[in-house]
């Protein structure tokens, strides 16, 4: 892989990630960096197989949209 797309997958899935949830993040951690979990989310995306960045984005973009879609309609206090 190209390093500069392999750069830019990988500041992409952080912005992403900081948008998820706790217990989302750990999920990520759990299928893209199971053997340290301890890893901070920086960690396990820079140490991440290279060859599943795109299918990680692709996950994290359906999380946050769905994320989005539950604040919604989310009924106000």
């Amino acid at each position: 892989m190209n390093s500069t797309l392999k750069s830019a997958g990988h500041q992409i899935l952080k912005n992403l990630l900081e948008q998820c949830t706790e217990p989302q993040q750990l999920m990520f951690k759990r299928m893209y960096s199971h053997k340290n979990l301890e890893a901070t989310m920086e960690e396990a995306v820079d140490n991440m197989d290279e060859t599943k960045i795109d299918n990680a984005i692709s996950q994290c973009e359906r999380t946050v949209a769905n994320n989005s879609l539950r604040a919604q309609n989310e009924p106000l206090l």
